[in-house]
Order: C-alpha cells, then sequence, then structure tokens
C-alpha cells in the first residue's frame, strides 16, 4: 500500500470520526442543557495518578461503556418482550451492569456519563432507557472520538462475520 493510499484512509477515518462526533453532541444537547466537557486536569488532580494511567482508564471505560451497550440493548429487548406480553420483567441484571459502569464512571470523574448511568438504575420506562442508551454512547464518543471509532469498527466487522 502506498503513501497516497494510506493518506487517503486516514481522510476518510478522520471524517467518520467528525461525522459521529458531529451526531453525539447533537444527542447530548438533547440531554444536557449546557455543554460538558471533561476535565481530564481535575480527574488528575482529584484522583492523584499519571496523565498515561488516566489515558488508559479512558480508553477502557469507553470500550467497557460501548461493550456494555451492546449487551444493555439485549437486556432492553427482553424487558420490552416481556412488557409487551404482559409477563414478569425483571431489571436487576441490567440494573447490575448499570451500576458497575456508574461506578467507573465516578472514579473517572465523568461527569455526563455519570448523571445518564444514574437515571438508567432508576427508570423503568424502556422508552426513556432506549434514548439514554443512546445519549450515553454519544457521551463516550466526545470522551475519547478515535477510541470509541475504532471500538465500533471491531463490534461492527464481528457483527458482519456472525452473519
Amino acid at each position: 500500500m502506498n503513501l497516497t493510499n494510506l493518506v487517503e484512509k486516514r481522510k476518510l477515518k478522520n471524517a467518520q470520526i467528525r461525522f459521529y462526533v458531529e451526531e453525539a453532541k447533537k444527542s447530548c444537547q438533547l440531554f444536557f442543557n449546557n455543554e460538558y466537557i471533561y476535565s481530564k486536569s481535575e480527574a488528575l488532580e482529584e484522583l492523584g495518578v499519571e496523565s498515561e494511567l488516566l489515558d488508559q482508564l479512558l480508553e477502557d471505560f469507553v470500550v467497557q461503556i460501548i461493550h456494555s451497550n451492546k449487551t444493555f440493548r439485549k437486556y432492553l429487548d427482553a424487558l420490552k418482550n416481556a412488557q409487551y406480553h404482559n409477563i414478569g420483567h425483571d431489571f436487576t441484571p441490567f440494573r447490575e451492569l448499570v451500576h458497575k459502569n456508574l461506578g467507573v464512571a465516578r472514579n473517572l470523574r465523568i461527569k455526563d456519563s455519570e448523571k445518564i448511568l444514574k437515571r438508567l438504575i432508576e427508570s423503568e420506562d424502556t422508552q426513556e432507557i432506549d434514548i439514554l442508551l443512546d445519549i450515553l454512547e454519544a457521551c463516550v464518543v466526545i470522551l475519547h472520538p478515535v477510541k470509541s471509532y475504532d471500538t465500533l469498527q471491531i463490534i461492527s466487522m464481528n457483527q458482519d462475520e456472525e452473519v
């Protein structure tokens, strides 16, 4: 592969990432009245860790949320199905996974994700949960666009292989 092809691939990837971020910002504006920006310096000061470690933890959080979001969707589908068929439904597994992610968001001082995750724990409205899951994913796209993009691409490729 020559340099021109590599440059073109990079330009395409950057354009797709910009698109993801713009769409994510639109989603987050629906939920947050003001534009929240994660403060890495605040987190570094409060946590007392090295910048490189925090960067790795943030990347891990992004991957965790995107993967968890896929699991959240499976739980949500099961809850919707149970509600539709008017049979008992249990939010416990869903809430346990939300709680796990909430702890990480709190530890890393990611306030937008924390706010959404708190609402997810409290809600039993499947339509609201559906919207909140979209916004949660949008928040991590804004937090770390490149890692989000790469993770979403890997998941997409894996889903294509399963079909």
